[in-house]
């Protein structure tokens, strides 16, 4: 469960709240948002986990497509989480830090950019130097990730007085119930590293759905909760308009200037340790595919540094990506786009379930998805509605991660003729 609270909880949650409010069209729709969000997650969770246990391979999805669908569509997922994912999740994290930090010492929004790409640029040498550096990191942070989210929650429903569930007002963009629940499931994102763990369990079957449902339902509720206080000290209107200062706005009133500070480095310090999580297993896509060669210099990928054994030049490559993507968008734009393009393939994972099940009819499994069918098909339904949603509203978006995913078929082809020449 540690594992499970420890890997989700990052920076969504103080970031996101005015966008969902602001996609929902109000804060009743944006509260249901994050339930429908946690319980598409915990769903998600329960069926990759039965993957995870039938094909215990290190990989994750990039495995899991490659073992079910075939060596092309695993190479579409390996891609797309090295041209897109990836650096857009990095990107995202790397702009969101940039803007908290600006704002704690009242600099100009000419230093969110450089601030931010100096926190990736920082944490790509530290995992570099070796896994042991960036392990350290992630510890000590998150533990302190857990300070901002009791003390918002805790003050705000006692000192709140808003009114927390209303409609939309003129400052709503509304897109609608699918773009709502798309940037929640930021919020959520990272629960599928919870089928890593799962071939490690001395009992999976007892207690992978323990701790599966048990860690997201907490994060669910502490989210939920985490909103409804701070919808409880400030209107919907002006979390909207706050945007990313939302939740130290809220801090400033319920603890005043100083409490304020101590929760905004906290919450700087949540989303440090989420891109150093990152940044330590991203470039792992890339370095394992350029070690099959399936990338353009895979030879300079695949290298690992002599010393700290780390794959540096897959961390190089992710970094500058995440820079570029930095320099040209903006850190809700990155997080959607991302999660939108990884959750193609999650509904291909979710399917995965029925294909091996009738596959591997004879064997016995460790682990099975408790109330199966119907909590796969929760998954795949909810992460559909998602989707169509978001292409419905934002087309060209939506389009352009596809595209990008699509490029990587000619690559495939033509690395392919090269490696069997060679």
């Amino acid at each position: 469960m540690s594992i499970v609270i420890g890997t989700v909880i990052g920076s969504g949650i103080f970031m996101k709240p005015g966008v969902v409010i602001q996609y929902a069209g109000g804060s009743t729709l944006a509260l249901v948002a994050w339930l429908l969000g946690g319980i598409i997650t915990i769903a998600g969770g329960l069926t990759i986990a039965e993957v995870g246990v039938q094909i215990p391979k290190t990989g994750g999805l990039y495995v899991y497509m490659e073992e079910v669908y075939g060596k092309i569509w695993g190479y579409l997922c390996g891609w797309m989480q090295t041209i897109i994912y990836g650096p857009a999740i990095i990107g995202a994290l790397g702009l969101y830090f940039g803007l908290l930090l600006a704002n704690l010492f009242y600099l100009s929004e000419a230093w969110y950019l450089p601030l931010g790409i100096s926190a990736v640029i920082f944490l790509a040498t530290v995992n570099s130097l070796g896994t042991r550096y960036g392990g350290s990191i992630q510890t000590i942070t998150t533990l302190a990730k857990f300070v901002p989210i009791v003390l918002i929650a805790v003050l705000g429903v006692w000192k709140g007085n808003e009114q927390v569930f209303s409609s939309g007002s003129p400052v709503m963009d509304q897109l609608g119930m699918g773009a709502a629940i798309l940037a929640t499931l930021f919020a959520y994102d990272g629960w599928m590293l919870l089928g890593f763990v799962a071939g490690e369990m001395k009992n999976p079957a007892k207690h992978l759905p323990i701790a599966i449902v048990g860690g997201l339902t907490v994060v669910t509720i502490a989210y939920l909760v985490i909103n409804f206080a701070m919808l409880k000290v400030l209107p919907a209107s002006e979390i909207v308009s706050l945007g990313t200062a939302s939740a130290g706005k809220v801090a400033e009133i319920l603890m005043g200037g100083i409490g304020a500070k101590v929760i905004s480095v906290g919450i700087l310090i949540s989303i440090f340790g989420c891109m150093n999580g990152k940044i330590l297993t991203f470039p792992r896509v890339p370095f394992a595919m350029a070690e099959r060669h399936q990338l353009p210099f895979s030879r300079i990928l695949s290298k690992v540094h002599p010393k700290s054994r780390t794959p540096v030049a897959a961390i190089v490559m992710q970094v500058i990506l995440a820079v570029i993507m930095m320099v040209l968008s903006n850190p809700d734009y990155l997080s959607e786009m991302a999660i939108f393009a990884i959750y193609l393939f999650y509904i291909m994972a979710f399917i995965a379930v029925f294909i091996l099940r009738k596959r591997r009819a004879d064997l016995k499994r460790q682990y099975s998805v408790p109330l199966y069918p119907f909590v796969p098909l929760v998954a795949i339904a909810g992460s559909l509605f998602v989707v169509i949603s978001t292409l419905l509203n934002q087309p060209a978006d939506s389009l352009w991660a596809i595209g990008l995913t699509l490029i990587g078929l000619p690559v495939y082809y033509i690395l392919q003729k090269i490696y069997q020449k060679g």
